[in-house]
């Protein structure tokens, strides 16, 4: 049997030299004559371990990493093609005790399979929700989504299936699936590895949708920084039109659907549903006052479904396992799993997908090992750019949208960005404003004004000119944009600035130059 060599040749493991292993191996099986089969997965999300090695034995799959291109040499000499113990040698991939406490619904082929087998992804699971489907009516797909309890995993949390029935219940010509892949917010990657590790399922998850509520047609908006992404996507695309899972009989049924893929021009706004559906229509994305809601009059003025990567990606799980098993993950009214995407100043960075309820102090200190630097953690923001930064106090809290709204803080895209006690939380929340101005489409007021003012206000404030006027005023100038703002950029910018002053407030009052001398 030919050894099958598994190198991930996603974005994150080729950032940390997955490419210079592959050439090693190469290199090395050719100087020993060795024939094997490399296989460019994607990667399993424990990126503290990258670039991550698996070879399949007859045992199972054996692990090693992280591996650098001078290990390849030594890994041979150990026998690593049968598993053979070496100083990187990891063990079974699912033992390593990141990826063995998670529970993987949406991501279990992420990091197994080959992204671009079709096969491959079938011999998984893969395919059977989609054949669940259009066994089925449009209502009775529909019905399913809505008990599962999935919610957009895109940040709003919105009910997936109640955006579906809207749309399922509108009369048009013409129906479309949108898939926001602008995954812009810092700290946040689990799009991309979903589109890269296990573009199928994302595939797979918008032709339900299709099915569900009568669209024939879907964009996959995917952002220009991801080309990796836009490559990978484009292959699949073709691969599944070719096999019949896409096209105007999608497995052999009397259902139609087909879809493209289109790329973004690095607007951080386009991330918000309408800019996007301006973006994809040619135009520049600007936020559109709202009514009329997309799912009444979306792309081209027509009925649309616009959902986040990881809503369209859960999808399959439910429609083959059925709604009782998604929901029976969770808490409250946060059902089913969550990945979350541990980063910044973290020891063990990653994604980990686990049901809601897990406390913040959990996924910091237990899962993300504490800081990288071995320091206090300071604060960690959960959410992205526009998250609140919540300080070791309120680590109890679990992850579960309505207990972080409960604390002014909101979910987000389960990015998590940690800080140790180095930070200087009145510059965190000067770049927010920066962040705001930089990026407003310019539409409104609150939004365009209100975080360029935010940014003289304070800097005002870091040169100590009188600091408790410049506190007021940020504070009213905060609470002018969270209420005023067309859209969640401006609306949200607000959750870093007020939750770092609030939590931290010894940062925004700078110690006079003459004390300090003293």
């Amino acid at each position: 049997m030919i050894p099958r060599i598994y190198i991930p040749g996603d974005s994150g493991a080729l950032a940390l030299g997955a490419e210079k292993v592959a050439k090693a191996v190469r290199a090395e099986l050719a100087e020993r004559g060795i024939e094997a089969k490399i296989v460019r997965n994607g990667s399993r999300g424990a990126y503290f371990l990258e670039p991550m090695v698996e070879v399949a034995t007859a045992n199972g799959r054996v692990a090693y990493g992280p591996v650098k291109p001078s290990d390849v040499k030594s890994l041979f000499d150990c026998g690593f093609l049968t598993g053979g113990h070496h100083k990187r040698w990891l063990g079974a991939p699912d033992k390593i005790p990141f990826l063995a406490r998670q529970t993987r619904l949406t991501f279990a082929r992420c990091g197994v399979t080959d992204p671009l087998s079709l096969d491959h992804y079938k011999a998984h699971g893969g395919l059977k929700g989609l054949q669940n489907a259009v066994a089925m009516t449009p209502a009775e797909v529909v019905k399913q989504v809505t008990e599962s309890g999935l919610r957009g995993r895109g940040g709003a949390g919105f009910p997936t299936g109640i955006k579906w029935k809207t749309v399922l219940d509108t009369s048009a010509d013409r129906k479309y699936i949108v898939c926001n892949a602008d995954e812009g917010d810092s700290g946040t990657f689990a799009d991309r590895m979903i589109m890269e590790g296990d573009p199928f399922v994302l595939i797979e998850g918008m032709a339900i949708a299709g099915i569900a509520t009568g669209a024939t047609k879907g964009f996959i908006y995917i952002r220009s920084e991801y080309p990796h992404a836009v490559a990978v996507m484009q292959k699949a695309v073709e691969i599944a039109r070719k096999a019949g899972v896409l096209g105007v009989n999608v497995l052999g049924s009397a259902n139609s659907f087909d879809m493209e893929v289109r790329v973004g021009a690095g607007a951080y706004v386009c991330g918000e549903e309408t800019a996007l559906l301006d973006s994809l229509e040619g135009k520049r994305g600007q936020v559109r006052a709202k009514p009329p809601l997309p799912a009444h009059k979306g792309l081209f003025g027509k009925p649309t479904v616009i959902n986040n990567v990881i809503s369209l990606a859960s999808v399959p799980v439910i429609m083959d396992k059925g709604a009782a098993f998604y929901k029976d993950f969770g808490m409250g009214r946060s059902r089913g799993t969550i990945p979350i995407q541990i980063a910044g100043n973290v020891k063990y960075p990653g994604l980990y997908e686990a049901a809601f309820g897990m406390t913040l102090g959990e996924i910091v200190d237990d899962i993300g090992g504490g800081t990288a630097t071995g320091r206090p953690v300071k604060a960690v923001q959960v959410g992205g750019p526009l998250g609140a930064y919540f300080p070791r106090a309120l680590f109890d809290t679990p992850f579960d949208y309505e207990a972080f709204a409960a604390k002014d803080g909101l979910i987000g895209h389960a990015g998590i960005v940690v800080f140790d006690d180095s930070a200087d939380m009145l510059k965190q929340a000067r770049f927010a404003m920066e962040f705001c101005a930089i990026e407003s489409c310019g539409k409104c007021t609150p939004c365009r004004i209100g975080s360029t003012r935010g940014v003289e206000v304070l800097d005002r404030l870091s040169q100590n000119v009188e600091p408790e006027k410049q506190i007021a005023l940020v504070t009213d100038l905060c609470n002018t944009m969270k209420f005023g703002s067309l859209c969640a950029l401006g609306g949200f910018t607000p959750y870093p600035v007020m939750s770092a002053l609030n939590h931290f407030p010894d940062d925004f009052r700078p110690t006079p130059v003459a004390e300090a001398a003293e």
